[in-house]
């Protein structure tokens, strides 16, 4: 499972012990939950939700590790699902952080295998 953040929340999570935002610009007590991703999701939210945005990093997180309740929902109506912790990712659940790659069109590409 990952999570698609900027260099600087991750920065502000290390130093505060826990990670509590959502998603772009927004915490976790805003929303209710992290957004994540499966492996072969993360481009597609990365290209829909933060183009423009530099330094983006990409958490990956090891279910069995987290504290928070993970629940799988689909919350837009479509039928694909996607991971939602309900509880801020403590920082030993978090196994790699992995640089965001994007192309020379400013488009995203992700895969572990290309990040490791």
């Amino acid at each position: 499972m990952f999570h698609i953040t900027t260099d600087a929340d991750w920065a502000r999570a290390q130093a505060e012990g826990a990670y509590s935002a959502s998603t772009r610009e927004l915490t976790l007590a805003q929303v209710g939950f992290v957004h994540c991703a499966f492996e072969e999701q993360v481009a597609g939210v990365a290209n829909s939700f933060f183009r423009g945005v530099a330094k983006l990093v990409v958490l990956r997180i090891s279910i069995d590790k987290l504290n928070a309740e993970v629940r799988y929902e689909d919350l837009e109506g479509g039928n694909v699902l996607f991971p939602h912790v309900y509880g801020p990712l403590n920082l030993d659940a978090v196994v790699a952080v992995m640089a965001l790659p994007r192309g020379r069109d400013g488009t995203f590409t992700f895969t572990v295998a290309a990040t490791s």
